[in-house]
């Protein structure tokens, strides 16, 4: 997405204005004039300028990023009466459709992960390229990553660094961390990232810094990011009137994942109830959707070339059958759980 270039990671120069897999979302999501489509992460736009250029169509935009949302009025009254824009979380975009009177939409592209313009600017706290204040919230609001490393408990921060940021040194981690707190508080992003590299013993390179797992992990929990991506694939299954496609851009293993198990639960032959939820009838588990491509697409070497915070794109999508939707199931789709959350 242009102004969006979404990664988990803050590896890579400034791509602010750079979108990921523009094409193939255009071409999955196929918008057609007179269409309404939701593009639930927003960010600088990219997606949604592509989209309203494409057809004279209108777009429903969401971001919980209020920056954002601001910075996206420009580009409204460039398509009067085209966009609409919507300070909120994408997990909830059909009760955000409703209060617009709307009941379907045609056309639903999510692009997940943190924004460039947010990894770019060091007072947001979400990068270690740039030293800033440990934030990292998308939404502004809630406690700051800088409260989290400062006054959960050990075997809570090593929770949240293993299983969120999938980093095998968690507990060596989350140990240095409160070693250090009890000196002085943590407030930089440098500060952290200092840290985890001393504890894991090696630089960073050009395709990886010691700390993105850390980071990655502290800033999926103070956003609810899995959390998020699930409510709001059922959200838009719930939403999309039967033809209407949904596109999904993940960047990481947890992200892809949770897309994947989504996808394939409700587009496979008589899947079968999930033991987390009551009993259902035959009917209601119809596919709810017919995969428009099997494997995910990834971008090309071209496209790596020019932004190397797509690398780790995976572009999945599908087109809404007339069948019901089926309950939201957390567990079913590997949304992990925190112990100390439960």
């Amino acid at each position: 997405m242009a102004g969006r270039g979404r990664n988990s990671s803050a590896v890579g120069g400034p791509a602010r204005h750079i979108p990921v897999m523009l094409s193939e979302v255009l071409q999955a999501l196929a918008p057609e004039s007179g269409e309404i489509i939701v593009d639930g992460t927003f960010g600088a736009g990219g997606y949604t300028e592509a989209i309203l250029q494409s057809a004279d169509c209108k777009v429903i935009a969401i971001d919980r990023d209020s920056e954002a949302i601001a910075a996206g009025v420009a580009l409204a009254k460039r398509f009067p009466g085209r966009l609409d824009l919507v300070c909120g979380r994408f997990g909830a975009m059909d009760e955000i459709a409703e209060r617009q009177g709307l009941d379907a939409v045609d056309g639903v592209a999510l692009d997940l992960g943190v924004s460039s313009m947010q990894l770019d600017q060091a007072a947001r706290g979400f990068s270690f390229m740039q030293d800033g204040p440990l934030d990292m919230r998308m939404g502004q609001d809630g406690p700051s990553a800088a409260d989290v490393v400062n006054t959960l408990p050990e075997g809570d921060l090593a929770e949240i660094i293993g299983k969120l940021g999938e980093e095998r040194r968690c507990r060596a981690i989350a140990r240095a961390i409160v070693a250090r707190r009890a000196e002085e508080p943590i407030t930089t992003t440098g500060e952290l990232a200092e840290i985890v590299a001393r504890v894991l013993g090696r630089k960073w390179d050009d395709t990886k810094h010691p700390a993105t797992r850390t980071f990655q992990g502290l800033r999926l929990y103070l956003n609810e990011e899995l959390d998020e991506l699930a409510k709001g694939l059922s959200a838009a299954e719930r939403l999309l009137k039967a033809g209407g496609r949904l596109v999904v851009v993940t960047f990481h293993s947890l992200e892809d994942r949770i897309a994947k198990r989504f996808f394939a639960t409700r587009s496979g032959p008589g899947p079968r109830a999930s033991r987390h939820l009551p009993e259902v009838s035959a009917a209601s588990l119809a596919p709810s959707f017919r995969l428009l491509n099997r494997h995910p697409l990834e971008p090309n070497q071209e496209e790596i070339g020019r932004n190397p915070r797509a690398r780790s794109a995976r572009l999945r999508a599908a087109e809404r059958t007339e069948a019901p939707a089926f309950p939201l199931d957390l567990a079913a789709l590997g949304v992990p759980r925190l112990s100390f959350c439960i």
